[in-house]
């Protein structure tokens, strides 16, 4: 990130700046009105025109032949690379180098979404994005502010272009309906800029369109899980009314890829509800071994396994019990058919066999705070901390993690594997901050001519290797397990979806 005064911020917002990433504006100046049901979709890094400020030294130098002194002008930029933690000066402001990202877009929905996952789509395994625009669906739930006005939203997200580094400059207003006819439509406004010499058809080819159709979901949506499987287009949700409910989205997503075809009535509801627990909770997780196997945790402790049978699914009455506080997350094993694991409230790891539910089957108290896991060896809890477990030293008495990074300065709130590079994880914080790690990089505590030190002379780990930040109050990452190094977000201030150049 790099600093630029406020003033001058303010001043590119009221002239229409397409880089503002959350607020439109119209070429005159004046706000588009977009109706509350409405989303935006929009590329906010742009290039503007506008002059930056210079500091201009004057350095004298000697002509040897004639013994004059020469004046000559050194440029220097005031931008210079942001760490968090670093206190901003009165009048700068951060603003994002688009020179890192090789595709960066935001995406605003009337409501806060807290959980969303990636459809997996029949556009090609591994996509490595040579030839662009991309195209990604997701399904995620609302946090409206009343449980009648929540969604269930699958959105198809095309266009998907590289980040622009030249060009017009243009602002992109999608015009929604209501749930009953919810998909969007975009409409470009550009300037007559000298350097701007396409029409307005040829900067549509470079918009990012948005598609939505839109399920009822009474109470918010707590976890949006998607069943793994290929060509199965299942989805759980947790709703913060203490239900589960799974859902069958293939006439939902048939219908975005047919224009004008409707989601019929049946599939407009819930194909089964589970009705196990007592409370609400968060924790979530489908088998990939096993087509129809969900686990869910509560807030009162308990985990529940839900199996589909032939041709609906069967919810167990009797939990697995061993915590003393709130389920955080879970998730399967990768290759046991059998075994997951838990993350509580109460600062322990568990590991399960689900052919035994009164007792974990490995248990590890993993951090000081309460904890949050992904996978089997990775855990970020409540201080911001990340450790990687090797599962093997469960068996020890005092197991203790291969690596802890303390980078974050808040509670972890989401952390995920990359699906293609094994060593590769990606973490977001309550400090509104998304963290990139290999764990392949070695440390070298000889090379201290490349040290990098953040404030308090704390240094950058070697192993870190990308900060993505410009939302406010991220919730949940993923992957796209099918476009290499492509990240999706969800925030209280809407959606990224990104992908650096490293």
């Amino acid at each position: 990130m790099s600093k630029r005064s406020t003033e001058e911020l303010e001043q590119s917002e009221t002239l229409g700046d397409p880089k503002a990433p959350f607020g439109k504006h119209n070429r005159n100046g004046e706000s588009l009105e977009v109706e509350e049901s409405f989303g935006e979709f929009e590329d906010p890094w742009e290039d503007e025109f506008e002059t930056e400020s210079e500091i201009e030294d004057t350095e004298t130098v000697s002509d040897g032949e004639n013994g004059n002194n020469i004046a000559m002008e050194i440029e220097e930029s005031e931008d210079h690379v942001y760490l968090p933690g670093q206190k901003l000066e009165e009048g700068e402001a951060l603003e994002a180098d688009q020179s890192v990202y090789e595709m960066l877009h935001s995406l605003n929905v009337k409501w806060p979404c807290l959980s969303f996952d990636i459809l997996h789509d029949s556009l090609g395994e591994e996509r490595k994005m040579v030839g662009y625009p991309a195209t990604a669906y997701i399904v995620a739930g609302t946090q409206a502010d009343k449980p009648n006005k929540n969604e269930l939203m699958v959105m198809k997200m095309s266009q998907l272009h590289k980040t622009q580094n030249d060009g017009g400059n243009y602002d992109t207003i999608y015009n929604g309906t209501s749930s009953q006819s919810p998909i969007f439509y975009g409409f470009i406004f550009t300037d007559n800029s000298e350097n701007d010499s396409d029409s307005d058809d040829g900067m549509l080819d470079e918009n990012p369109i948005l598609e939505i159709k839109s399920l009822k979901h009474y109470g918010g949506a707590n976890r949006v899980r998607m069943m793994p499987q290929k060509d199965c287009y299942i989805a759980a949700t947790w709703a913060e009314t203490g239900k589960v409910l799974i859902w069958d989205l293939a006439q939902v997503i048939n219908s975005l890829d047919t224009p004008g075809r409707q989601v019929p009535q049946k599939a407009q509801k819930p194909l089964y509800t589970v009705e196990s627990h007592s409370t609400e909770g968060f924790a979530m997780d489908w088998s990939g071994t096993v087509a129809g196997r969900l686990i869910t945790g509560d807030m009162h402790t308990n985990i529940y396994l839900t199996t589909k049978a032939q041709s609906t699914f069967t919810a167990d009455r009797i939990p697995f019990t061993g915590h003393t506080s709130s389920v955080e997350d879970l998730q399967w094993s990768p290759v046991e058919k059998s075994v997951f694991a838990s993350a509580s409230a109460d600062q322990t790891i568990c590991i399960w066999d689900i052919r035994s539910k009164k007792k974990a089957a490995l248990s590890v108290k993993a951090h000081e705070a309460d904890v949050n896991v992904d996978y089997l060896l990775a855990s970020g809890s409540d201080d911001g901390v990340i450790s990687i477990w090797d599962l093997r030293t469960f068996l020890n008495t005092k197991p203790t993690p291969v690596a802890t990074f303390k980078w974050h300065s808040a509670p972890i709130t989401s952390i995920e594997w990359n699906p293609i590079e094994e060593s590769v994880f990606a973490a977001s914080g309550s400090d509104d901050q998304i963290s990139l790690w290999d764990l392949s990089v070695e440390h070298d505590p000889e090379e201290i001519s490349h040290k990098i030190l953040r404030k308090g002379d704390i240094e950058v780990p070697s192993q870190l290797l990308f900060i993505h930040q410009g939302q406010n109050d991220i919730k949940e990452i993923h992957w796209h397990p099918q476009i290499p190094g492509c990240m999706i977000s969800t925030a209280a201030s809407g959606f990224n979806v990104f992908k650096t150049v490293s």
